[in-house]
């Protein structure tokens, strides 16, 4: 499969996480339409992950796929070189259209049925690198995004922002994650920069598929009609990029369902993917709802 559309020919976008799974599907779904996408995660080799995907094979599919792939190795806990990934976009491209914060460590401690004081300490990880990380690329982001006046942060959140889901600390970082995203429409207001925060279902990426055979209670998920495929996020991801009355979403919790029901966008076997708002909740932010208040 190629190029779709060239709706995003010479735009830049910095994808976290994206060796596999979700990251990769967005990474593709974006060079289905041209964007230059700057492919960031730790696995550079095979092998030194459990689960497939690298770097490099990333980086094959989005040019396969018709865009421009370029690998960076990232540690997303050193503030260094998420600084320096963000300082190549900015000499080697002039500019960035897309950050879709995407990546988390999900320590195996997350998936098991035990109390927060039954779970090491560094479970912590997951808001490490989910949200802390997530915030100092969306600083970087942003200050090349606000001189250009345009540009899109994404990022990457679900119904577990409202409804209890594995463990204490990757609600928190969900709804944290909304949360940031929420306020950072609210000061990026007038910058013609747009912040939102959405909504994935269950999805079929490799770690999902391999909990599924080992989580109780999961196994039940395997053929479910609501699950999606990784690249769903990135095609609406790729809509709303596309979009250009996107600033009035920005600030914004949505669920990606819903939009891509909006812009019309199915997944790559074409199926539609159900909300479910009635059953997992429903989003806390509208988009554009506050205004400037002093304390």
């Amino acid at each position: 499969m190629g190029r779709i559309s060239d709706g995003l020919v010479g735009k830049v976008a910095v994808v976290t996480g994206a060796t596999r799974g979700i990251g990769k599907g967005i990474a593709c779904a974006l060079a289905e339409h041209g964007a230059t996408v700057y492919v960031t995660g730790r696995t550079t080799g095979a092998g030194q992950n459990p689960l497939p995907g690298t770097l490099a094979e990333t980086v094959a599919e989005v040019e396969a796929r018709g865009g421009k792939g370029v690998a960076v190795a990232l540690d997303l806990k050193d503030d260094a070189q998420i600084a320096a990934l963000f300082a190549q976009v900015r000499r080697d491209e002039g500019r960035l259209d897309i950050l879709a914060n995407n990546a988390m460590a999900i320590p195996e401690a997350m998936t098991r049925r035990d109390g927060f004081w039954e779970k090491p300490l560094d479970a912590w990880e997951i808001w490490d690198t989910g949200m802390r990380a997530a915030y100092i690329a969306a600083w970087h982001a942003a200050r090349i995004m606000v001189p250009q006046g345009s540009g899109l942060i994404a990022a990457l959140s679900g119904y577990v922002g409202v409804t209890y889901t594995y463990d204490v600390v990757f609600g928190t970082t969900k709804t944290a994650t909304d949360r940031m995203m929420r306020d950072m429409g609210h000061e990026l207001r007038d910058t013609g920069v747009s912040a939102v925060s959405l909504w994935q279902g269950f999805t079929y990426t490799e770690r999902a598929r391999e909990n599924l055979k080992t989580v109780p209670g999961m196994a039940g998920q395997l053929n479910s009609a609501v699950g999606s495929s990784p690249e769903f996020p990135g095609r609406v991801i790729a809509a709303l990029a596309m979009d250009p009355q996107v600033r009035a979403r920005s600030g914004g919790t949505f669920i990606n369902a819903e939009l891509a029901a909006e812009y019309g966008v199915t997944d790559k076997d074409g199926r539609t993917i159900p909300s479910l708002r009635e059953t997992r909740g429903a989003p806390l932010w509208s988009a554009g709802e506050t205004t400037w208040s002093k304390p």
